[in-house]
């Protein structure tokens, strides 16, 4: 075998789980079909679980840093925002940060870990043996790994090959977008539906404003071409009333709303993630998001898997934990794309009855922060009789080698002993419980004395570390 993991797709999502499996020692490429790294940033909105992720591996200072920290955010650019500040974690915002710096970051982190990334080398092909993968590529290369990884978008190569069915809607409208420069810029948070469309304009680093929307009165049947800078000042004038003095555009871009799920993330050898497992309208800045945490579940289960650390049924969950979060995603989305495209009478009676009903029920506005920001994932356990903390996440642990840590409150002796056989660390806690290597709880205790109970659960969770 060449490698024992090949990812297809050099983006975020190929990167953080090639990072992943360097992490536990795994030999993996990642191959990618652009030359070079796109200078546009298809994503910008990092959300607080991705946040406290990275923040999990030590990654997350430097977008911290760069990026542009937003209290509140829209859904379906209703008139009243949703409001993150309240959220209960240590990173209450939404951060702007340009998905290709966020990219240069994991690359730069993947080649230091040890993994191999190689540029213009497009996959065609995947086909399945009893013990590995062939990936075979334009170029005319055939390459072997244990198992293979599709991270290679929408139109993925590998979940073709494989036969996965990616069933879902067609496209409906197409959307606008630019990111400009502009001298007389909106204020943050600025967005507007009207009869004549909808428009949200959100600033990005180095004074670049991302402006957005949907324009019905350009549906050509063509609505994926590139549009012109004259045109977007058209539509801004037209929707917004002015054009925001923008000029020197460093994007001019399409959209359309198709929205699809695939069948299942694994088919044998070959498993999925990110746009290659579900696509969707880029509503409330979430598909970046939902692939890097499809990322950080799968790493440690397939290398434990690789390693004979865990039984391939490991890998099972990864596709009952992630999947059901796709179809939310996708759910959601498509709620938010009806509220954006509402500019009739009717709709625009909607969504003015939703705005007030937003701003009078904090309730609300927090349920939507919770599910934007993936603060309320959670991985229920097939066990109904097991504590009610597992498969909770964890805002905050030092989880820097993918490695889970369990935590008490009070020294536990044979459940240390136990967890130093199992390479699983022991550090002081709120609670007693065993945090997954992705930052959800794997098993709780409100026993008074927990140690034995905390020995047993170490030696029954069926993965060593």
């Amino acid at each position: 075998m060449d490698h024992e993991v090949i990812v297809v797709g050099g983006g975020p999502v190929g990167l953080f789980l090639a990072c992943e499996l360097r992490l536990a020692g795994v030999s993996v490429a990642v191959l990618e079909q652009r030359a070079e790294r796109g200078p546009h940033t298809k994503a910008m909105a990092v959300h607080a679980r991705t946040v406290e992720q990275l923040a999990m591996r030590g990654l997350a200072e430097p977008l911290l840093t760069a990026g542009v920290r937003l209290p509140s955010w829209h859904f379906g650019f209703l008139g009243t925002k949703v409001d993150f500040t309240g959220l209960d974690s240590p990173y209450p915002f939404v951060l702007s940060h340009p998905q290709n710096r966020t990219e240069a970051l994991l690359e730069e982190h993947a080649t230091e870990l040890g993994a191999t990334v190689t540029r213009g080398e497009q996959v065609t092909a995947v086909s399945q043996e009893n013990d590995g993968v062939r990936v075979e590529s334009a170029t005319g290369t055939t390459r072997e790994a244990k198992w293979v990884v599709g991270a290679d978008g929408a139109g993925s190569a590998v979940r073709t090959s494989a036969g996965v069915a990616f069933p879902g809607i067609e496209p409906s409208f197409y959307s606008y977008l630019g990111d400009v420069l502009a001298d007389s810029p909106p204020p943050p948070g600025f967005h507007v539906v009207n009869e004549h469309g909808a428009m949200m304009v959100a600033p990005m680093p180095g004074g670049v404003y991302r402006i957005a929307g949907y324009d019905p009165a350009h549906q050509e049947h063509d609505g994926r071409r590139e549009i012109t800078l004259d045109e977007l000042r058209g539509i801004c004038e037209r929707i917004a009333g002015r054009d925001f003095g923008i000029h020197d555009p460093l994007w001019l871009s399409r959209f359309d709303n198709t929205t699809r799920v695939a069948e299942s993330y694994r088919q044998g050898r070959v498993l999925l993630a990110g746009d290659a497992a579900h696509m969707h309208f880029p509503a409330g800045g979430v598909g970046l998001n939902l692939g890097l945490q499809d990322a950080i579940n799968l790493g440690w289960k397939l290398a434990a898997v690789i390693q004979g650390r865990a039984g391939e049924e490991l890998l099972d969950s990864y596709d009952t934990e992630r999947r059901p979060w796709g179809d939310d995603v996708a759910r959601h989305t498509m709620a938010q794309t009806a509220l954006i495209t509402a500019t009739g009478p009717e709709g625009l009676a909607l969504r003015e009855l939703l705005s007030g009903l937003l701003a009078d029920f904090p309730a609300v506005s927090d349920r939507l922060a919770r599910r934007l920001a993936a603060i309320d994932v959670s991985y229920p356990p097939a066990d109904p009789g097991a504590h009610p903390l597992t498969g909770t996440r964890v805002a905050e642990a030092d989880l820097p080698d993918a490695r889970p840590v369990l935590l008490s409150p009070r020294p536990l002796p044979h459940a240390s002993i136990t967890a130093t056989r199992l390479g699983i660390r022991v550090a002081s806690g709120p609670a007693t419980m065993i945090v997954r290597p992705d930052g959800y709880v794997w098993w709780a205790t409100d026993d008074d004395d927990p140690d034995a109970a905390a020995g047993e659960a170490l030696e029954n969770l069926g993965v060593t570390f």
